[in-house]
């Protein structure tokens, strides 16, 4: 397998209530190491943009106020498989279906405030990182 990169939010559900270490135990538990990070807040324009294939959804008005509502932590996350692995690590969207020991079995407050996100796809991952990260932020 080769090493990859992915990208990653911790949300504004988790920040809010100091989980951001708690988060990355995890995330460095499964072998995937954070490359980059920052703390950031979210503007309304950049949840827009971020979020558009949403945008004819129904929740998407109330997902682009939530993630604004508070800080983020955006990173850059690599490894082996990284995509799958980290989404195997986040769990189900909804934390009730999510396995054990997952980030959102064990930290996320319902399906909407599921304290992270996660890549989906190469190509997400790269339009993902290119949107929050210049190239010389990614340390490896």
């Amino acid at each position: 397998m080769a090493i990859q990169r992915t990208f990653s939010i911790i949300k504004p559900d988790a920040t809010k209530r100091n989980l951001t270490g708690a988060i990355n135990a995890k995330i460095e538990a499964a072998g995937l190491r954070v490359v980059a990070q920052k703390r950031i807040r979210m503007t309304r324009d950049n949840a827009e943009t971020f979020y558009g294939v949403h945008r004819e959804r129904p929740f998407f008005g109330e997902l682009v106020a939530f993630m604004i509502s508070e800080p983020v932590v955006v990173q850059v996350l690599e490894g082996e498989d990284a995509i799958v692995k980290y989404r195997e690590v986040m769990g189900a969207t909804d934390p009730a279906e999510a396995a054990d020991g997952t980030i959102r079995k064990e930290f996320a407050l319902s399906k909407g405030e599921n304290s992270v996100h996660g890549s989906d796809a190469p190509e997400t991952a790269a339009e993902e990182i290119a949107y929050f990260f210049a190239g010389m932020e990614i340390v490896g």
